[in-house]
């Protein structure tokens, strides 16, 4: 069977900037493994070995997302130390957090302080991410501010996603999985020759069902889910210098929402119903206005929905200049999102909300960099993006009949210069420097929010800008020959923007920077039967992006993401991957992080209402000193995985666990507080040796842990409600090659 198992993940995640390279242990399917394997990356712009890149890197491989359970890009966080992804609300708006550096907010039209790429392109809105993974050769994640390598500029990090390429020889497969509650997932490929000089490849994917949510009134189902995805790369030689690589994605997502659950007893305003807490895990409930399912176009028997879609086309020109090559970039993103969540988990219209947007991204990229073999390595490129985001949302909330609309319409356009060099010392010594200036400008027309069936109020234009300079300076020093010392400073930007909800303006917040120190060694031991990795970081925060209040004179109470004048992050990681004997691969890895306020004085709510009267105007702000207080993030995970690859009466058998231990969600309120949770999932497969299908079972969650993503508390501390998490799965699944 020609494919990759990969047995384990083996970064040792980092620091400040981009460290730990999270490599894997890898086999063919049948085949026992010896050492740890090489792993391959490209993660700077150009092939190298993950343990000779001072950068913090983890990589995974296209065959063991499904044995890790990751089906979208969300699901990393189970397999990446010190990474974590909030669905918020429930809903399709993903926040990525890298070491604790990341958003939390609901609004689609702000950047992401962790940059998601498919083969080079950029992804600036993370809604846009939740498509299923198909026909992937590998992801790249980089911890730490970016922007000297990639087309965006970043404080967390980037996530490189890498599909297959065409094939010069004829091939096909497919991978088709069944599981509990009528779930299937069915991805196949073919690829190959086209024409001389011309190579094709033909991939989709479509999953069906899995409801395992059910309405606590009426007992309907919700939760499955409708995702096809079909994608198409063609790869020609135009000549022996110019290869031209043109890639196109159409994916759809018409799947149900997630349902939410009461963590305790529920008075629906007014008080004509009193909800017992649900003590069943898989309950939920829902109910449509008339007047929301008149704007999301639905009838009055409308579960919590997506109705997505999106189409992307990239072209890539890379063109040998006999003295350096030269890349081009081009490429074109449109999507389209409706959304409905019931966040109130009741029938009544306590807390609910209809997304919708209209998402266009044009990006063009050039890169000139050596190809030369003398010490001296270097690279120079620039990148332009053109953004549209038209949308916003429509709320019911208490029982209001009146809709309460958000809309809003956003440009952007951005200018980045930068370079990523590295200069070889002697055989030991390898020095990096990389500099990065980028200008951009944001647009936000929008009359903020207001209650139907009053009309609009007037648009007003709001306007930010940026022009930082950020970079990276290192070093590399090879110990010995299977050791690598490394350390680096580097200096992060994520853009500004608006909040776009709960808002009678839209003032912009201002962009945040991290300067991020970090060192780590990286290092393959006893014949590259142990690699043990290893990394510490510290990043000194300024203006960073939070949740937070202001005070509108005639209205009250609003949400704000406003910005902390300092803070400050620090930690550290360690995994190792072992092969104590032929066929064994062990993968371990722990992550810890934890940070605090230096400079906040944040609004006091509470006291800002008792202040004033309680039908306005609120002229009166109090505000609290934060400083101190811990961020709001888990402090530590802990992960890993066991495989065995064996052979026994002409049949290959693999079986494999892998896990991971996420601490609690910390909140200063106690209510918002998630706990801690373990994973474990479980895989064993079979096939005759040789042959090019195998077969398997896996399971996930094996132990039925209970576990939540986020919680609401839109309609007070009394009403709490939470997104659960699934619970344990198992099925089976074959795999074919041709």
């Amino acid at each position: 069977m020609n494919k990759y198992i990969l047995a384990s993940s083996v970064s040792l995640l980092t620091i400040a900037t981009f460290s730990s390279a999270n490599a894997q242990s890898g086999a063919r399917s049948g085949d026992q493994a010896t050492r740890v394997d090489e792993i391959i990356v490209t993660a700077q712009r150009r092939e190298q070995a993950s343990q000779d890149v001072g950068v913090s890197l983890s990589v995974i491989g296209g065959e063991q997302l499904d044995e890790k359970g990751i089906s979208v890009v969300n699901d990393l966080e189970n397999a990446v130390p010190n990474m974590e992804v909030d669905s918020q609300f429930g809903g399709g708006q993903p926040q990525f957090r890298i070491r604790g550096i990341g958003a939390r907010e609901y609004s689609s039209n702000n950047a992401s302080t962790v940059g998601i790429y498919v083969d080079e392109v950029a992804h600036p809105y993370t809604v846009t991410t939740q498509g299923a993974l198909f026909d992937i050769a590998r992801m790249e994640v980089l911890r730490g501010p970016q922007g000297t390598l990639y087309g965006r500029n970043t404080t967390g990090g980037a996530v490189n996603i890498i599909t297959n390429a065409p094939t010069a020889d004829f091939r096909a497969g497919f991978n088709a999985e069944y599981g509990t509650f009528d779930r299937y997932k069915v991805e196949g490929y073919v690829s190959g020759q086209i024409a001389p000089n011309l190579l094709g490849r033909l991939a989709a994917v479509t999953e069906q069902g899995g409801a395992w949510q059910y309405h606590r009134d009426t007992g309907e189902k919700l939760g499955d889910l409708n995702k096809t995805a079909v994608r198409g790369r063609l790869t020609w030689d135009a000549s022996e210098d110019v290869t031209v690589d043109l890639a196109a994605t159409y994916s759809v997502d018409k799947s149900d929402g997630r349902g939410f659950r009461l963590l305790g007893p529920y008075t629906v305003s007014g008080g004509a119903v009193t909800y017992p807490k649900d003590t069943a895990w898989r309950i939920t409930g829902w109910g449509i206005s008339p007047a929301m399912a008149a704007v999301a176009g639905v009838g009055l028997n409308a579960k919590p929905f997506r109705d997505n879609d999106g189409f992307d086309v990239s072209a890539r020109i890379k063109a040998n200049l006999g003295w350096a090559d030269l890349t081009s970039i081009t490429a074109y993103q449109t999507f389209s999102r409706s959304e409905f969540n019931d966040w109130d988990s009741t029938r009544f219209n306590e807390s609910n909300v209809f997304f919708y947007n209209d998402i266009d991204v044009f990006a063009q990229e050039l890169r000139l960099s050596s190809n030369g073999e003398g010490p001296l390595s270097w690279m120079i490129g620039a990148h332009y993006a053109d953004e549209s985001i038209d949308g916003g949302f429509y709320t019911n909330f208490r029982g209001n009949a009146n809709l309460i609309n958000t809309a809003y319409g956003q440009s952007v356009s951005a200018f980045g210069i930068f370079t990523h060099n590295s200069y070889q010392v002697n055989e030991r010594l390898n020095l990096i420097a990389g500099l990065r200036w980028e200008t951009e400008e944001r647009t936000l027309d929008s009359g903020g929010t207001f209650v139907a069936p009053n009309p609009p109020p007037p648009t007003t234009s709001y306007d930010t800008d940026l022009n930082e300079v950020s970079g990276r300076l290192g070093l590399e020093y090879k110990l010995t020959d299977d050791a690598l010392f490394y350390a680096s400073v580097a200096r992060g930007v994520k853009s500004g923007g608006f909040t776009t909800y709960n808002a009678t303006s839209a003032t912009p917040f201002k962009p945040e920077i991290v300067i991020a120190y970090e060192t780590g060694i990286k290092s393959d031991l006893f014949d590259r039967r142990l690699r043990l990795n290893g990394a510490l970081f510290y990043y000194d925060y300024k203006d960073q992006q939070v949740q937070g209040l202001e005070y509108d004179r005639l209205t009250g109470r609003l949400g704000k993401i406003t910005n902390v004048p300092k803070s400050h992050i620090y930690g550290g990681e360690i995994e190792l991957t072992w092969v104590p004997v032929d066929g064994l691969t062990i993968s371990q890895n722990i992550g810890y992080k934890t940070g605090e306020y230096d400079e906040y004085n944040a609004i006091d709510g509470a006291k800002t209402d008792a202040a004033n009267p309680p039908d306005g105007p609120w002229d009166i702000i109090i505000t609290n000193d934060r400083s101190g207080e811990r961020l709001s993030f888990p402090k530590m995970n802990y992960g890993g995985s066991v495989a065995y690859d064996w052979e026994m009466a002409g049949w290959e058998l693999r079986a494999e666990t892998n896990y991971n231990y996420r601490d609690e969600l910390y909140s200063v309120s106690s209510s918002s507080i998630i706990d801690a949770y373990w994973l474990w999932n479980a895989n064993f497969s079979v096939a005759p040796t040789g042959a090019n299908w195998r077969v398997g079972l896996w399971g996930r969650n094996l132990f039925n842990t209970y576990y939540e993503e986020t919680r609401n508390g839109f309609n007070g501390s009394a009403r709490p409600t939470t997104s659960p998490s699934q619970g344990r799965t198992y099925g089976v699944r074959l795999s074919m090659d041709f």
